[in-house]
């Protein structure tokens, strides 16, 4: 074990980890990340999607740099500053619909919709939120109670939850009988929110059917419930277009992102109409809110993705990466399904095709082969079995190929025995 992680160990709160295996780094470049000795490790989860413009990014960088050399105040609570001011108005710019709209800026996905619920309930006297089995929105507060993954697994949930399943073809989940579970829940009137991932994560990294969200979209407007899209971790670009609702040419009432938006920093933004931000006026008051180093941060980003089209770049490697690996699906018995948009990717492993029964070692024993054969992922989903894959958005065609490489050959060392499940012990992962 790196002496470095033996250090965290020693110091670091466990309630802060999620560990797949023994990762020490001490600095990272692009799509790589290095270890204490030297390693280069490619990271193809970009730190759950927080480093979408790979690590040390120029423009982020100089961007920091100088914010932090300024540094026009700490919070927005007090004041208004060049850079958050900025990084509002190119948000906004950068989003299709009215221009009546307000942005909460936060540290995180799980404040950014906190925000969005609580200024919904606010804003429309409405008390009660519907959301989707499997689906992840945040780890504190009310986000962190409408959040399926933690409803499921016996957290109390937000008062007056509403949950339908997610529609997932490989599950069977149809969309015609969700949508109508959808109706039923928002004919009583009493909705204030749907919030939905327009591609869900952690819970399996599911792409729903199309006209998913365009059903949505419109009994929403049927019951006069507003609309939000968590793109906290698969907007700006990483599924293949800037924001991932576009797909279906609806636009959401309510948009939170997070993740790739800070460059590594903490930064969130849920984008409010301005008739529901004005009923919410102070509900969430964290200090350094709305930070000018942040949101310099944040405006680099914003530049670099649409100057650069970077989701051009999502949608063509997404394809090479899927293709890729639905190749080795002939080879491995161990794959079920392999499945995402642009650059969101699931390879979901089960024990039997036919039952599709989760094979939850074999993928915790993959993953960690993978990371001693230098390559990060993780794994997600209800059954603890799909492998994901959330790369840096500026990933090359070479780093695709030498990912797949590394999971065939992780997979064929896993089937062959040659991966002991002792190895996984200290690592609880989801």
């Amino acid at each position: 074990m790196p002496p470095l992680y033996e250090r965290d160990l020693a110091a670091v709160a466990s309630v802060l980890h999620l560990r797949f295996y023994p990762l020490a780094t001490t600095k990272g470049e692009g799509a790589w990340l290095v270890e204490e000795g030297g390693r280069r490790l490619l990271d193809m989860t970009a730190a759950f999607g927080a480093a979408g413009l790979g690590y040390a990014h120029p423009a982020v960088v100089e961007a920091v740099r100088r914010a932090a050399g300024e540094m026009a105040g700490v919070s927005a609570l007090f004041g208004a500053s060049p850079e958050v001011v900025g990084f509002a108005e190119e948000l906004l710019a950068l989003l299709p619909g009215g221009t009546d709209r307000k942005v909460y800026i936060g540290h995180a996905g799980s404040d950014a919709n906190t925000a969005a619920i609580r200024a919904a309930r606010a804003g429309t006297g409405r008390s009660r939120v519907l959301s989707f089995g499997g689906s992840y929105h945040g780890g504190l507060g009310e986000s962190q109670g409408v959040s399926g993954v933690y409803v499921a697994g016996g957290l109390r949930p937000e008062p007056g939850l509403a949950q339908v399943p997610y529609p997932h073809p490989y599950a069977s989940v149809l969309l015609p009988d969700v949508l109508d579970q959808v109706d039923r829940e928002l004919s009583a009137g009493d909705v204030a929110m749907v919030i939905v991932e327009p591609v869900t994560n952690d819970g399996g990294v599911i792409v729903p059917p199309d006209g998913f969200l365009k059903g949505l979209r419109e009994r929403c407007d049927r019951y006069g419930t507003l609309l939000c899209a968590d793109e906290v971790k698969v907007g700006l670009g990483r599924t293949g277009t800037l924001h991932a609702f576009e797909r279906e040419g609806i636009v959401p009432d309510v948009l939170t992102l997070g993740k790739t938006l800070g460059g590594g920093l903490p930064l969130s933004a849920a984008v409010l109409p301005a008739e529901v931000d004005a009923a919410a006026e102070g509900a969430i008051l964290l200090t350094t809110i709305g930070n000018a180093v942040c949101a310099a941060a944040g405006r680099a980003v914003l530049s670099t993705i649409a100057s650069e089209r970077l989701w051009t770049r999502a949608e063509v490697l997404g394809d090479r990466l899927l293709t890729g690996l639905r190749a080795l699906a002939g080879k491995h018995p161990l794959i079920g399904d392999v499945r995402g948009r642009g650059l969101t990717i699931g390879v979901e492993l089960v024990r039997d095709r036919e039952t599709k029964a989760p094979a939850k070692l074999e993928t915790a024993l993959t993953v960690y082969r993978a990371f001693e054969l230098g390559v990060l992922t993780d794994y997600v989903g209800p059954g603890s079995n799909v492998i994901e894959l959330t790369p840096p958005l500026i990933l090359t065609e070479e780093e695709v190929d030498l990912a797949v490489e590394v999971i065939d050959a992780a997979l064929s060392d896993v089937e062959a025995g040659k991966v002991p499940e002792s190895v996984i012990g200290p690592y609880k992962g989801w």
